[in-house]
């Protein structure tokens, strides 16, 4: 790294940006089993366990519900077609709350494949660090004392967008997998709402809302497949401007590209709940 207190502050936000950069595609490649040494998930799963019990609480009220609401009498009930259709209904309802862990990590891991596939697609396996222009640092580090003043200022504003930037766009992420846990833990819950028709729109919703949540990591994949090609041709640099002006350019349109990529993770959620309906 260069010696000059302008360059290092410029490169020092640009390594945060790179780190979290890289952080994110190894999460959103990652499983929550394997996130954060598994000890999340642990806990996710005993949690789940224990609020099965509930749900098959719950399975039996709802089903009681709804066997009165559709049945307009006991008679209705006694039908060989109908006994066998709530039979069927209550037996599935079960089933889902039972294996309702392994169901949602099942459409997890599908998903997974699609990001798997999106990038051998894309052909880019990792994020595309973003480096200083060389022509930057030589115009920044052949500045007298009194010229490196407003270049400081400038790429302290800019390396503190750069910065922030970085903080949003990974928590964002880690925002996600925190929802995939809040769901995974509580599913037994909603999913009981299936032994019910007049409450199976409950256990639906949630299943489409989890399924949204997972098709999130796809969408912020293609949105980091985007920028990675726009860092792979980085902004253009004019060796005959001043360094201010130089500096100046090439921060602002960094800038712009790293807001493109943070609106794109954040508006993830929003375009895969417009894509289901939700």
């Amino acid at each position: 790294m260069s010696d000059n207190w302008v360059v290092q502050n410029l490169q020092n936000a640009l390594d945060t940006w790179n780190h979290k950069l890289t952080e994110l595609w190894q999460i959103l490649t990652q499983s929550p089993e394997t996130f954060k040494g598994g000890s999340i998930w642990k806990a996710i799963v005993n949690i789940n366990g224990a609020l099965q019990a509930i749900g098959y609480a719950l399975l039996v009220l709802f089903f009681v519900v709804g066997v009165v609401k559709t049945c307009a009498s006991f008679t209705e009930i006694k039908k060989p077609e109908h006994a066998l259709k709530l039979f069927v209904r209550f037996a599935l309802a079960k089933g889902i709350i039972t294996h309702g862990l392994e169901l949602m990590m099942a459409l997890f891991h599908i998903v997974q494949g699609i990001i798997s596939n999106i990038m051998e697609t894309a052909g880019i396996g990792a994020a595309q660090a973003t480096a200083l222009p060389d022509e930057i640092v030589k115009a920044v580090e052949s500045c007298g004392f009194f010229e490196s003043i407003p270049l400081w200022a400038v790429t302290l504003i800019g390396g503190l967008f750069i910065t922030v930037l970085s903080f949003i766009m990974i928590m964002s992420v880690y925002g996600r997998f925190f929802r995939l846990y809040l769901y995974t833990a509580i599913a037994p819950i909603p999913l009981s709402t299936f032994a019910g028709e007049p409450v199976q729109n409950v256990g639906k919703s949630f299943l489409k809302s989890y399924a949204a949540v997972c098709l999130e990591g796809a969408v912020i994949v293609l949105a980091c497949i985007i920028f990675s090609l726009f860092a792979s041709s980085p902004p253009v640099v004019n060796p005959d401007a001043a360094a201010v002006t130089m500096v100046w350019g090439y921060i602002g349109e960094l800038v712009f590209n790293m807001l493109i990529l943070v609106g794109a993770v954040k508006m993830a959620d929003r375009v895969v709940r417009e894509m289901m309906g939700l």
